[in-house]
C-alpha cells in the first residue's frame, strides 16, 4: 500500500545512484543522505526492461494481451521500488504513455515469463492450463457435438432410407399384386371368352347337326311317302269330310268311332292298300260292311255300302271292292271308314292316312 506521508522536498534528500536514478529498496548502499523512506518511480527512474516476455494467447484479442502486459509492468515496478503515494509524488508530473500503444512494445521488450520468479510461472501455467483446458473442453465439446450430430444425422438418414425402402417395397408389392390381379382377370376373361366361343361353336355344330338330321329325316320321310303313295290311296276319289273321329251325337250309342266321307250313292269304294277281305256282309247299324285285313294285321272297315263288289280273297291297292250307300244307321249316303291296328280298338283314321302318304 502507498504511504500518506509527505514526500521529501526535492532531490536533496536522496542522491541519485550511478545510473542516474533514485535508489530502490534494495539499494540501501546507494543512499547518500538521510533515511530511506519511499521511492516514487518516474519514467526516467524506472530501469529499462529488456528481453522478451511471452504471454499466453488470450481469447480477448489485443486488449486482453495489453492488460496482461500492463499488469506485468506494474508488478515489475513494485518489485523495483514500491508503489508511489499521492503525497510523495515528485514536483515534475509523470507522463504515462498510451496503454493501447504500449502493449505491443512492452510485450517485445519484456523478458521471458520464466525469468520473473513466480509471475512468469503463474502467467505461463495459468495461460497454458487455461488455454489447454479451454481448448480441450472446446475440442471435446466440439467433437462430442460433432459426433452426436453425425450420429443423429446417420440415424435420420437410416430411418429415411428404411422408410423409403419400405415405401418402395410396398409400391412394388402393390404393383405386383395389381399386375397379378389384372393378369388373372385377363386370363379369366380370356378363358370365359374361349369357353363362350367353344360353347357357341358347339351349339352351332349341334344346331347344324340337328338341322342336317331333320333335313335327312324329312328327305327320308318324303321318299317313304312317295313310295307309299304308290301303294296307299284314298278310299274314294271325290268326297266331303263330315263326322270325324270321337265326335258325340244322338245317332251313335257312343262317340263316333271313324271318319265319314260323304259322296253320292254308287260312288266306287277302292281298296286303300293290298290285303285280304276277311269279312263282307250285313253288320246291323253299320249296314253292309267289308273288312280288309292288311299284311301288318291292321283292319280297315268300309261301312254303309249300297253294294259289295268283292267279298273275299286278296285284293290290290286301288281295286274297287264296293259302292257308297246309306244302309244301316245313317241320315245320308256316305262311307264310314274305321282303322283298327292289330284288329283292336279303333283310332283316328286321318293321322293314319296321312302317315301312309294319303292326302285327305
Amino acid at each position: 500500500m502507498a504511504s500518506n506521508r509527505p514526500a521529501p522536498e526535492g532531490p536533496s534528500a536522496y542522491d541519485l545512484d550511478d545510473r542516474g536514478a533514485f535508489p530502490g529498496p534494495g539499494d540501501a548502499d546507494n543512499i547518500k543522505d538521510g533515511p530511506w523512506e519511499e521511492w516514487n518511480p518516474t519514467e526516467d527512474s524506472v530501469r529499462s526492461v529488456r528481453g522478451k516476455h511471452r504471454v499466453a494467447k488470450q481469447r480477448g484479442g489485443g486488449l486482453a494481451r495489453g492488460g496482461t502486459v500492463l499488469g506485468v509492468g506494474v508488478i515489475a515496478a513494485v518489485g523495483a521500488g514500491g508503489m508511489a503515494t499521492a503525497e510523495g509524488r515528485p514536483p515534475v508530473p509523470i507522463s504515462m504513455p498510451d496503454v493501447g500503444g504500449m502493449a505491443d512494445d512492452l510485450a517485445d521488450k519484456l523478458p521471458d515469463a520464466k525469468s520473473l520468479p513466480g509471475v512468469g510461472d503463474l502467467i505461463s501455467d495459468a495461460g497454458t492450463d487455461s488455454d489447454t483446458a479451454s481448448d480441450s473442453d472446446a475440442g471435446t465439446a466440439s467433437d462430442s457435438g460433432s459426433e452426436a450430430g453425425e450420429a443423429l444425422r446417420s440415424r435420420i438418414l437410416q430411418q429415411a432410407d428404411a422408410q423409403q425402402g419400405a415405401a418402395e417395397q410396398e409400391a412394388r408389392e402393390a404393383a405386383e399384386h395389381t399386375a397379378v390381379q389384372t393378369a388373372a382377370k385377363a386370363a379369366d376373361a380370356h378363358q370365359k371368352s374361349a369357353e363362350k366361343a367353344a360353347a357357341a361353336k358347339k351349339a352351332a355344330e349341334l344346331e347344324a347337326k340337328r338341322e342336317a338330321e331333320e333335313a335327312a329325316r324329312q328327305k327320308a320321310e318324303a321318299a317313304r311317302l312317295a313310295k307309299l303313295a304308290k301303294n296307299f290311296i284314298a278310299p274314294v276319289s271325290s268326297f266331303t269330310l263330315t263326322a270325324s273321329f270321337g265326335q258325340a251325337g244322338d245317332r251313335w250309342a257312343a262317340d263316333h268311332t271313324g271318319q265319314d266321307f260323304a259322296a253320292p250313292t254308287g260312288t266306287p269304294v277302292k281298296a286303300v292298300h293290298s290285303g285280304t277281305i276277311t269279312q263282307a256282309g250285313w253288320a246291323g247299324s253299320y249296314g253292309y260292311r267289308i273288312v280288309l285285313t292288311l299284311d301288318d294285321g291292321t283292319e280297315l272297315w268300309f261301312c254303309h255300302l249300297s253294294s259289295m263288289v268283292k267279298t273275299s280273297g286278296k285284293v290290290s291297292t286301288g281295286d274297287v271292292i264296293g259302292r257308297v250307300g246309306a244302309t244301316g244307321n245313317v241320315t245320308g249316303p256316305h262311307l264310314h271308314l274305321e282303322v283298327r291296328p292289330d284288329a283292336g280298338d279303333p283310332i283316328d283314321p286321318m293321322p293314319w292316312l296321312r302317315d301312309h302318304g294319303i292326302k285327305v
